[in-house]
């Protein structure tokens, strides 16, 4: 899936008007979840940023590839054509890599891989054609303060990293991958610092974001906090 940046733009432009939710945080903070639930509850369509760049990063790996190595990185991101099941699936070429792209080994790739400029670029391009009547939900790191500024519901969702750590420690234990706790908690301290610290797109809050620590919440009580949020702004 390629297309250029002059007629992307233009095309952006064009869908202006389309209703967006932002919905960025730190790795584990649950924003997919609530996303997910928050565009059906809406009839809108959904976004998951970060599955675009854990594709780019399980390409890499099967080249036999690093996410520091910024030309290999763009090219994969250029090439990418993703697919999308109705259920959820995500398929590279073909194959349901739904679970694959979820260990944390290509998330650490992913996150490496996504300070290279031109490959967020290639990446924003698919992202912006997400935008469709009747509306958005995307999760993401930047998805509020770059991809979708205009959005008028920015949430940043957060929780304490410990909080994070067990969250996505049952989360693979369910999966079935074998994990420990302390090694989540490592990497996911190590991606914070890395997404927080890097040039291009850092993971921080938009000015104007609805701030929601999920911590003490279930994902009920944040998806109906996200919709309260979004009501007011109606």
């Amino acid at each position: 899936m390629s297309a250029h940046a002059p007629h992307e733009s233009r095309k952006h432009h064009e869908n202006h008007a389309v209703p967006v939710i932002t919905i960025d945080g730190p790795t584990a903070s649950g924003k997919g979840t609530v996303a997910v639930l928050v565009a059906k509850k809406l009839g809108f369509h959904y976004l998951d940023s970060g599955v675009l760049y854990r594709l780019v990063a399980m390409k890499l790996v099967q080249a036999g590839e690093d996410g520091a190595n910024e030309a290999a990185a763009v090219r994969a991101a250029e090439s990418l054509d993703p697919q999308f099941g109705p259920e959820g699936q995500v398929l590279l070429e073909g194959v349901d890599v739904s679970a694959d792209i979820r260990a944390d080994g290509i998330g650490l790739q992913a996150s490496r891989l996504a300070v290279h400029p031109a490959v967020r670029q290639a990446l924003n391009v698919i992202q912006h054609r997400a935008r469709r009547a009747p509306g958005l939900v995307a999760d993401g790191r930047d998805m509020g303060t770059v991809v979708f500024p205009d959005a008028p519901l920015k949430v940043f969702l957060t929780a304490s990293v410990q909080a994070r750590a067990e969250r996505r420690y049952k989360q693979l234990l369910e999966k079935g991958f074998s994990v420990k706790l302390e090694k989540i908690l490592h990497d996911l301290q190590e991606r914070d610092h890395r997404d927080a610290g890097r040039a291009i797109a850092p993971l921080k809050p938009a000015a104007d974001a609805f701030w929601l620590d999920s911590a003490g919440l279930t994902i009920g009580e944040t998806v109906e906090k996200v919709l309260a949020a979004w009501q007011q702004r109606q």
